[in-house]
């Protein structure tokens, strides 16, 4: 079923004081507001609703759908009285949200609660926080936890039911997997983890500060919901993978650092046992608080841009230009000597070789103590054409020193 933009958009400006009234649900006037007796915490004004118990509110279609149990499509037609249609040929089929339906609530949450803090021994702190959201409660049939994972705007768009007793789990019918289990912080760092019972026990290993960062449960091993995450959340920078500590754990996260955009810092963390649960459940006897077997850093890292160190002018100090032979050669910096083919340059070089090693002077050069040098050419040989015109120039062999290419040449 299909509406168009301008049809939502009339769904969202619904009066939600004469929706309720409509439905014959009790309200109560207080100052601007109206407090609906059914949930005493929760008021309405215009189309707006805010449920204070919960710190959250929205707008009209995602208060039908929370409240009323209705898909997307329904609240819309709920609150406009009108049908959609079907989709246009080129559009696709928007069938999974439309059949997309929280099931409906328990009148408290003892079951589940019990669940999740005596069974899975997760904090109380941890648990409340989240049963407060709504992004956990329990059903009423079947008395499941059920994990709610919403979009940006904050309408749910998936849910995953896990039994409180036995094995059962199952994502509820037209659940979108791109909008998982989460909680959405303002830091740069997202951890990453098969389920949301993992999820909540890492929150109970590492609490300090937890809320200001972000952390997601992919229903699996699938990269579905990191990417959409990723996609709508321009703050994070790292992504932890806490996936379990199995072969299929490893290699889902090294195929989710494949697939993790260009620009993001990939790490790995491996629990100290098979998944973040069992640490938990053996909390007590890890009396030196190392939950992590292993952190594996830089699966994947962003380009390193190449930068250069600038000062200013002001920093630099002024020095003398020691000379060799002034005004030609300067000690410390580069001197070409340039001339084309037999005009001397190898003659000139050798002469100076010598000067400097005997104490010598050339023409207009200062006297200066002998010292060292290091003579390097890749054209002649060093037995049969240096060796000979440096003894032809008088020059102090033992301080003549070349590089002996014979075991490792030289190379640019």
């Amino acid at each position: 079923m299909y509406y168009t933009q301008e049809q939502i958009d009339r769904a969202n400006q619904a009066d939600l004081v004469l929706f309720l009234q409509s439905q014959g649900e009790p309200l109560e006037r207080a100052g601007q507001e109206y407090r609906w007796k059914r949930h005493d915490s929760l008021t309405v004004r215009g189309n707006k609703w805010y449920r204070h118990s919960q710190s959250k509110g929205g707008g009209p279609i995602d208060f039908v759908m929370e409240f009323f149990g209705k898909s997307f499509t329904e609240a819309v037609e709920l609150l406009t009285g009108e049908k959609g249609a079907a989709p246009p040929p080129d559009r696709p089929s928007s069938a999974p949200l439309s059949d997309f339906r929280l099931p409906p609530r328990s009148p408290d949450n003892r079951t589940a609660r019990n669940y999740l803090t005596a069974a899975r021994r997760i904090d109380e702190d941890v648990t409340g926080f989240f049963f407060a959201r709504g992004d956990i409660y329990e059903d009423a049939a079947h008395h499941n936890a059920v994990f709610v994972g919403r979009d940006e705007d904050g309408i749910p768009r998936y849910a995953h039911s896990k039994g409180t007793a036995g094995n059962f789990r199952l994502d509820v019918k037209g659940s979108d997997k791109a909008f998982n289990f989460c909680y959405r912080g303002e830091g740069d760092r997202l951890f990453v983890f098969e389920a949301p019972v993992d999820l909540l026990s890492f929150l109970c290993l590492f609490k300090k500060a937890w809320q200001k960062q972000s952390y997601l449960s992919l229903g699996g091993v699938g990269e579905k919901a990191l990417l959409r995450f990723l996609s709508d959340r321009p703050n994070i920078k790292t992504v932890y993978l806490c996936l379990d500590s199995d072969q299929a754990g490893n290699d889902a996260c090294s195929r989710l650092a494949e697939l993790v955009p260009e620009g993001y810092t990939v790490h790995r963390l491996v629990p100290l046992f098979k998944d973040w649960n069992e640490v938990l459940q053996h909390r007590a006897e890890i009396t030196d608080g190392k939950y992590i077997r292993e952190a594996v850093y830089g699966l994947k890292e962003p380009p390193q841009e190449e930068t250069v160190e600038i000062i200013r002018m002001s920093e630099v100090d002024t020095q003398t230009v020691e000379w060799l032979w002034e005004p030609y050669i300067p000690f410390g910096k580069v001197t070409i000597v340039q001339g084309n083919p037999g005009e001397g340059k190898t003659t000139f070089a050798l002469r100076l070789a010598a000067a400097c090693t005997t104490g010598g002077t050339l023409p207009g050069m200062k006297p200066l103590p002998p010292f060292q040098v290091i003579y390097q050419t890749a054209e002649d040989g060093l037995g049969d054409t240096v060796k000979p015109r440096l003894i032809e120039a008088e020059a102090d062999l033992d301080r003549v020193l070349v590089i002996d290419e014979a075991k490792r040449e030289l190379t640019l």
